[in-house]
């Protein structure tokens, strides 16, 4: 059989080289019973190589069936897989066969199979060397005859790397890799897959085809198409539906082609922060720090009129409130400064900050010096609230009531405080 019979017999559109090959591996191996592991994106139409691997093989006429191994639950996957006896667990009100029970004599196909649990990949390494299932709950070994075809769009390598996948299963399933190329790579099929897709939705939805201009061509395969044939399917069912019959130009197609190279979420550079940007984000963070110094003093104050008897505990609450909610509003908009990039001459400083240390980046705080302003300015200002409750507590033995009457405020509200800061 001729590849472009194959094509014609299985649906397939295309005359891209790398397509032509990865059938041709299909049509060699088919007769064979060797493990298969197709490989490519997302989207590339992997699930075309198993139905030509299974139909051109002696195992045509029993069953073939797929498995997405990433929509099965990691609790049931190996009762779905290679099944389980009655009260093997919770809800098992009988024997049930699993997956390759069923397909015996014909084809797996298992999808996604990077997804498999590490427990789950040690059975399908028993069923490739010795042909073997033991269903869950059973120690009877059930023989089975079983040809594997695995697919997955992610590196089954890296996973190896990161202890995710057992190398032995990979060379065991991997013994023959057919690769599909992405859609980007087969710039001269785009538009034959949108014609046949055009044809299927006039069909399917009693229209007429839709047609594209040359310009809207043009558009069309110089997209990258990340989603491969599958977004490239949506996209003419899309535009079948709405547009209807008339022919779609260049401009009209480009609004239905998403511009992913878009964002509108803030994004770093990764350019070199100019002299006048450091100087101008450090005069900020100065500015910032300079505030916070003057509000632990505002706070200092509070607390002394509290020692000498002219505020309440529930002024030094509402205050410490106040003050955080401030000194919170200025952290969250602090720009976010680059660190100093490293110079053989130190920078100009300006008369403000003249004789000080260089400044220190807003994310790098903890290198700065313990009795700095800087570094207490970022101590949590309820501990001062925290020792004094703990201090009128122990001066009373525990009783709260006699603390709440020190400190000035309720007992209710002493008993709040107690839970919130975990004293009790």
């Amino acid at each position: 059989m001729s590849p472009q019979e194959l094509k014609q017999r299985f649906g397939i559109i295309g005359q891209d080289p790398a397509l032509d090959r990865a059938l041709f591996k299909a049509m060699q191996v088919a007769a064979t019973d060797i493990s298969v592991m197709v490989t490519g994106e997302s989207g590339v139409g992997k699930e075309s190589i198993p139905r030509v691997v299974h139909n051109l093989s002696h195992r045509k006429h029993e069953s073939m069936i797929s498995v997405n191994c990433g929509a099965i639950p990691e609790g049931t996957m190996d009762s779905e897989l290679f099944g389980h006896e009655k009260g093997s667990f919770t809800g098992a009100v009988g024997a049930r066969k699993g997956y390759f029970e069923a397909a015996d004599g014909g084809t797996i196909f298992l999808d996604e199979v990077g997804e498999l649990p590490l427990a789950t990949q040690v059975r399908l390494l028993r069923v490739l060397e010795t042909g073997e299932i033991i269903r869950v709950g059973s120690s009877k070994a059930i023989k089975v005859d079983v040809r594997v075809v695995a697919a997955t769009n992610v590196d089954l390598a890296e996973k190896i790397k990161a202890g995710k996948f057992r190398e032995d299963l990979f060379y065991r399933l991997n013994t023959v890799e057919i690769t599909l190329p992405p859609l980007r790579d087969r710039k001269g099929d785009i538009y034959l897959l949108f014609r046949k897709f055009a044809q299927d939705f006039s069909q399917k939805y009693r229209t007429s085809a839709v047609r594209l201009t040359d310009a809207a061509v043009t558009v069309l395969e110089a997209y990258r198409w990340p989603g491969n044939i599958r977004q490239l399917r949506n996209l003419v069912e899309q535009i079948s539906v709405i547009e209807g019959d008339q022919t779609v130009e260049a401009s009209l197609l480009s609004q239905y082609i998403p511009d992913i190279e878009q964002s509108n979420l803030p994004a770093r550079t990764s350019g070199p922060v100019s002299q006048d940007q450091f100087h101008n984000e450090r005069e900020i963070l100065y500015k910032v720090l300079f505030d916070m110094r003057a509000d632990i003093q505002n706070l200092k104050h509070l607390v002394g009129q509290i020692a000498q008897g002219g505020q309440s505990m529930d002024d030094l609450s509402d205050g410490i409130q106040n003050l955080g909610n401030k000194m919170q509003h200025d952290i969250t908009t602090l720009p976010a400064l680059w660190k100093q990039p490293e110079q053989k001459d130190p920078p100009a400083t300006s008369a403000a900050t003249e004789g000080s240390k260089p400044a220190q980046s807003f994310m790098d705080i903890e290198s700065l010096d313990e009795g700095s302003s800087a570094k207490r300015a970022f101590k949590t200002l309820e501990n001062i609230e925290i020792e004094m409750i703990k201090d009128a507590i122990a001066r009373h033995k525990g009783r709260r009531k006699e603390a709440s009457a020190e400190l000035g405020i309720s007992e209710r509200t002493l008993y709040r405080k107690i839970k919130q800061y975990n004293l009790g």
